[in-house]
């Protein structure tokens, strides 16, 4: 089985992680059981967020009950004195300096550790949302005083927008960077990727299933991890769904001539209905969050109907009933997606489907 450096971190770790977001769909039991037989497993990477309701504190306890501790690597991303160590990364979506520092300090009480090797801001999708992230009294300021405290070894960046990702890389402030990459979503081998390596920033590489939409795990899994010096985090909330991942992963095998076809009928498939959530498409002179919207469906699939109920989402989901299908949109989408035919569709299922 692959391992990696990640990038100037120095932290080695396996080529596939576990992501956070699932365990939150079952019960506290079936979480922890899950978390566990993954570490039982060999898996040494685990990814969470302070937006991922349960999540932190369901890995607390797991890591609990394993009796894995949260000793600190050295510069070598060797393991404390205690023995295995497992690489422990979160993120909050705050922006200031004041709300980042709060955001950490509950991970941390969540999760049970006095210290994250890796802290990300989290879902920097615009410009001016990178600007108050590295402005003064934004997000970094606040990463870069806990790295100094010994709170955090490593600060990184998430984004859907690899505008963002790729100025942030060019800025060089951040020692990881989160990017989608998926068969459905290539961009980033392109634009984010080569850029990060040759700058020794680490390259996580999150939603392979591409939030839920590609079912075939395999397939998705062996297009992912065929992509050098990626670290692929895949959430599951099962220890069956994990182990059919970790299987792969162990197999190695690359791409078969068949499975490559199987892809390029897929992309060819989803090429007019799949939103890439690169917001070219903005702004809406509704204000409709048009990503959301046409990614509502798989939201639901990843993280139940009950994310719903939050009222800042389904309000931006709900907006879209006043899409006035004036096409503003439609000549920014570099995909020439049917927008607002999409969010007819998607509202549609929503009343339909998920009640």
């Amino acid at each position: 089985m692959q391992r990696m450096t990640l990038g100037r971190t120095g932290l080695e770790t396996y080529r596939l992680g576990f992501g956070g977001i699932p365990i939150q769909r079952v019960t506290e039991a079936e979480a922890v059981e899950t978390v566990r037989f993954a570490l039982e497993r060999g898996l040494d990477f685990i990814d969470t967020s302070r937006a991922y309701s349960t999540s932190e504190r369901r890995i607390g306890l797991a890591l609990k009950e394993a009796g894995i501790g949260a000793d600190r690597t050295g510069p070598d991303g060797t393991a404390g004195p205690a023995g295995r160590h497992v690489v422990l990364a979160s993120k909050s979506h705050a922006k200031t300096a004041d709300k980042m520092r709060a955001d950490l300090e509950t991970s941390l009480k969540e999760l049970q550790r006095d210290y994250i090797d890796i802290y990300k801001a989290h879902f920097v999708s615009n410009q001016a949302d990178y600007e108050t992230v590295i402005s003064t009294g934004g997000a970094l300021e606040a990463l870069q005083k806990a790295k100094e405290e010994g709170l955090i070894g490593h600060i990184g960046i998430t984004g859907h927008s690899l505008d963002v990702l790729y100025r942030a890389l060019t800025d060089d402030l951040f020692d990881v960077v989160m990017v989608c990459f998926s068969f459905l979503e290539p961009q980033a081998r392109a634009m984010i990727i080569p850029k990060a390596i040759g700058k020794n920033v680490g390259v996580i590489a999150m939603k392979p299933f591409s939030g839920g939409v590609i079912d075939d795990a395999r397939l998705a899994l062996k297009y992912a991890l065929g992509e050098p010096g990626v670290l692929v985090i895949a959430g599951v909330e099962s220890p069956a769904l994990f182990d059919e991942n970790w299987r792969v992963f162990e197999e190695g095998e690359p791409l078969t001539d068949a499975e490559q076809h199987q892809i390029l009928e897929m992309q060819q498939s989803y090429d007019k209905v799949f939103c890439r959530r690169c917001d070219y498409c903005q702004p809406c002179s509704e204000e409709i969050p048009i990503q959301t919207v046409l990614g509502v469906r798989a939201l639901v699939k990843r993280m139940g109907k009950e994310v719903l109920q939050k009222g800042p989402l389904w309000a931006g989901v709900n907006k879209g009933r006043t899409c006035a299908e004036c096409g503003e949109c439609l000549p920014r989408c570099p995909y020439e997606l049917p927008i607002p035919d999409l969010i007819r569709e998607n509202l549609r299922w929503l009343d339909e489907e998920a009640g």
